[in-house]
Order: C-alpha cells, then sequence, then structure tokens
C-alpha cells in the first residue's frame, strides 16, 4: 500500500507541474514578460474582428518591435514583431502585408497562419492569446 501511495505522488508531481508546454525561446530575441488588453470595439483594433487582418501593438515592457496579432478565423496568434532569425538591429522590425511578416534583412516572409517561412531555422516568436468577448489579452 505504501508504494502505492508513493508512486501516486510522484507521478501527481512529475506530471502536476505544468500548466503547458509552451516554448517561445530564441536566441536572436529577450523574453519579455508583459501583457496587454486590446479592445476590438475600438478603432485601432477592429481590424482584428475579421479573419485575415493583423494589427501591430507596442506593449509597456514588451518587445521593442511591439507585437503583431492576427484573427486565424478560428481564434487568434500573436508573434513578436521582430525578425525571428536576426539579430536586432535597425532593419530587423517586421512588416505586415495581408497574411504575412516581412522582414527586410533577408527578405523573409513569414505566414502569419503558422508563423514558418520556408527554410529558416526559427518561426516567428509566439506568445499567448486569451479572448474574452471583445477584449483580446496577449502576454508572456
Amino acid at each position: 500500500m505504501k508504494k502505492i501511495l508513493s508512486s501516486i505522488l510522484i507521478l501527481t508531481f512529475l506530471f502536476g507541474c505544468s500548466k503547458d508546454k509552451f516554448n517561445n525561446n530564441n536566441p536572436y530575441l529577450p523574453n519579455y514578460a508583459f501583457s496587454i488588453d486590446l479592445n476590438k470595439s475600438l478603432p485601432s483594433y477592429s481590424a482584428l474582428n475579421f479573419t485575415g487582418n493583423a494589427v501591430k501593438a507596442y506593449p509597456a515592457n514588451g518587445p521593442s518591435r511591439g507585437v503583431i496579432i492576427f484573427n486565424t478565423g478560428s481564434g487568434y496568434n500573436a508573434y513578436d514583431g521582430a525578425c525571428p532569425n536576426q539579430d536586432l538591429s535597425s532593419c530587423s522590425t517586421l512588416t505586415i502585408s495581408g497574411s504575412n511578416a516581412n522582414c527586410p534583412c533577408g527578405s523573409e516572409n513569414y505566414n502569419l497562419f503558422t508563423g514558418q517561412s520556408a527554410g529558416k531555422q526559427y518561426p516567428l516568436k509566439p506568445y499567448r492569446v486569451e479572448v474574452n468577448g471583445d477584449l483580446i489579452r496577449v502576454y508572456n
């Protein structure tokens, strides 16, 4: 009986520690502890009401190149606004072009649905997203 109880405790400890397996480590981009709330009913963020639209926001204490928020049609993706395969520099700020983010440093194009770019080592750096009515919370 003692063995069963200790086995249950060990399993609970091992599997109960992590809420999710969210990993956004990238050697080119720092990890920021930030949170920003966007209200889709405000004109600045109303584009997020429609599938395939993206906006860039600049949270306090967040990524210096901002955060890109994208409506996938089934939810929202949020990514760091800096090129994930470049050191931070004057040309490493992503620009939004439809459902893509473009990096002017290396002419890289990233798909905002997946965060991927063909042949690149690192995808766009993702952030967590929670939706509550018209409010979108992006955080790390």
